[in-house]
């Protein structure tokens, strides 16, 4: 269902964040993302790779552990590890998403932890969402600062 205020809207992600990326680069994505919702206290900072486009390190603050790590690490864990974007495909439903691999703490294997996130941009806005429901606004996301 989209959000009443945004009527014009084709997507429940599109109303609350902007449409959904095909491809996104890495001078786009680099930065400090601020979590809202329930992503709330998290922080996650993009930098990106010099010789490698679409790729860089990553470092979190706050992010959610998963079931594996739990009983180590606690609900949540402050990380580090490298990203890359995976660019969306030609048809309507395969859109752009960052992958996570994180190395510290541990290395966690894929699935440990949230480590795949969509992409949204509009009006100069960047969010990074968990996409677990396309028909409600995501509630694990991250607003890009200064953006």
């Amino acid at each position: 269902m989209v959000p009443r205020c945004c009527s014009s809207a084709t997507t429940a992600v599109e109303g609350c964040m902007g449409k959904q990326a095909v491809g996104a680069t890495s001078g786009q994505l680099a930065g400090t993302y601020q979590g809202e919702g329930d992503a709330k206290g998290v922080t996650l900072t993009l930098k990106a790779s010099e010789n490698k486009p679409g790729s860089g390190t990553v470092t979190v603050h706050d992010w959610r552990t998963g079931d594996w790590y739990r009983s180590e690490l606690g609900e949540t864990f402050d990380g580090s590890g490298t990203w890359s974007v995976v660019q969306g495909g030609t048809s309507a439903t395969e859109f752009a998403r960052l992958s996570l691999s994180f190395t510290a703490p541990e290395r966690f294997l894929e699935g440990d932890t949230l480590d795949s996130l969509s992409i949204a941009q509009s009006d100069g806005r960047t969010f990074l969402y968990a996409d677990d429901d396309p028909d409600v606004c995501p509630a694990f996301r991250l607003r890009l600062q200064g953006g």
